[in-house]
């Protein structure tokens, strides 16, 4: 198992267990003794936690996290900015199966995150989460307060564009569930020459503070009311160096609209000194959400485990022997839920890099799903034109996913597709092309370069999506080995 070791023990916050334990008592000794601070909200599954050094900000980030003490979640979700490499249109996780720090090992849930891969663009690299504070310094908090046995999914973003917010955020919304925490990291404002920020002097007086605190005020104030489009705009209005802006906002536009937020507590780093001429402001936010949990969906998880079995078993055979299966070789052993007639696709990839090695389907209901994908798995693995058949030695290394479709149906617009939930086919003067749901998210494009690629595969120019082409969505349940 790959671990990815913290770089921040012994410099961001203590080395030892006993030493990292010793603060924490010291925070919660201080939380107890502020009669003057606002209450937790009861059943915390958010929280939006600062990630300095813990001597600066270690205590306003425990009002947060004591808030979900001794729950048991299954699993943290945890999004953070990145300070130091170029994110564009992407969430990075990492490739390590789990991450450690002084307090021991947490295991990354790579299930979730598999499934998160297949509706929300996502990279995997340790490079990026080595470097990245902002992910790591949260994890011990983590330890610290939740039941033993829980993962984590560390999320660095970037920039996002629109539509890959929008994909994200529709994403997260289906994955999320009660047994799962969301965990936003993010310092607020920034103040002082070198942040590029001093709109109210230098002369590091109380008043800059509160200024500074005034607009930290207002954005805190849109996260409570969940008015992503609201804190955008006073992030835009005021400047105010909010690092953590997009993690905030792709939070604020996943939650359900029950969800409840409230400000714990704020201060800067210059509190105890006075010397406002620079200074990072930090927030701790707690609040409840009640996810709805992902659609429920035609096949259970029997129903996928069985096809993935028939996938695997016709890959084989076909590509052992050179002939397919019968497509109804699986018929009678079939459950009710496969025996739907449902277009599927079978898609073949590489373990080691996720490269694609084949993928061939159909669109249309023509026959019951079991016997779409015991064809189609033989036609993926020897029959796509792009890719020489696959050979015997090449079996133990490929991943099989398979997607089951909803009926397409026609839509008045190509606006009207949505990325990272509708397959779509494209239409126009006698050509035809079709995309799986999961290319725009695995891909990182908008709809216009999806648009573009679509129409290229068609055999069109890349234009040729703009004016008189029709389309015809569908969606899909899709699971991978």
């Amino acid at each position: 198992m790959k671990t990815l070791q913290s770089s921040l023990a012994g410099s961001w916050y203590p080395a030892t267990e006993t030493e990292i334990r010793r603060m924490a008592e010291e925070w919660e000794r201080e939380a107890e003794a502020d009669a003057a601070a606002p209450a937790a909200p009861e059943g915390a599954g958010v929280l939006v936690l600062p990630h300095a050094g813990w001597a600066y900000s270690g205590a306003v980030a425990w009002r947060a996290v004591r808030a979900v003490r001794g729950r048991r979640f299954r699993r943290a979700v945890l999004l953070a900015p990145s300070h130091r490499a170029w994110i564009e249109n992407r969430l990075v996780a990492p490739e390590a199966d789990a991450v450690a720090t002084p307090l021991g090992t947490i295991p990354v849930d790579r299930d979730w995150l598999g499934r998160l891969e297949l509706v929300a663009p996502v990279l995997r690299n340790d490079r990026v989460h080595a470097a990245e504070h902002a992910a790591q310094i949260e994890l011990p908090l983590l330890q610290l307060a939740l039941a033993p046995g829980f993962s984590v999914v560390p999320l660095v973003a970037g920039s996002l564009g629109e539509e890959q917010l929008a994909m994200c955020a529709r994403a997260l919304a289906e994955l999320m569930d009660g047994d799962t925490l969301l965990v936003v990291s993010s310092d607020f404002t920034h103040y002082g020459e070198d942040f590029d920020y001093a709109p109210y002097g230098t002369r590091g007086d109380a008043a800059v503070r509160e200024r500074a605190a005034a607009v930290d005020a207002e954005a805190a104030a849109r996260i409570e009311a969940r008015d992503a489009d609201g804190f955008r705009a006073v992030v835009d209005r005021t400047g105010a160096t909010i690092c953590g802006r997009v993690p905030i906002e792709l939070a604020l536009r996943a939650l359900p609209d029950a969800a409840s937020l409230r400000l714990l507590r704020y201060a800067t780093s210059s509190d105890a000194d006075g010397d406002f001429s620079r200074f990072v402001c930090y927030a701790a936010l707690a609040g409840r959400a009640d996810w709805p949990g992902p659609p429920a969906g035609a096949l259970g998880a029997e129903d996928r485990a069985f096809l993935l079995r028939v996938a695997r078993e016709a890959v084989e055979h076909a590509v052992r022997t050179g002939r397919p299966l019968p497509a109804r070789h699986f018929a009678e052993q079939a459950p009710a839920a496969t025996r739907a007639k449902m277009g599927a696709f079978v898609t073949l990839s590489r373990k080691a890099d996720g490269s694609l090695r084949g993928c061939i389907g159909e669109i249309l209901p023509m026959r019951p799903l079991v016997e779409a994908v015991t064809a189609r798995a033989a036609d993926a693995a020897l029959e796509d034109p792009r890719f020489d058949s696959v050979a015997p030695d090449e079996l133990a290394g490929l991943r099989v996913e398979v997607s089951a479709l909803t009926p397409p149906a026609p839509v008045a617009s190509w606006r009207d597709i949505v990325l990272g939930r509708d397959g779509m086919t494209l239409e126009k003067g006698g050509r035809f092309a079709v995309f799986l749901p999961q290319v725009a998210p695995e891909q990182g494009w908008d709809l216009a370069t999806t648009l573009a690629h679509l129409s290229r595969k068609a055999g069109l120019p890349e234009g040729a999506w703009r004016s008189g082409a029709s389309f015809e969505t569908f969606r899909a349940e899709v699971f991978h080995e």
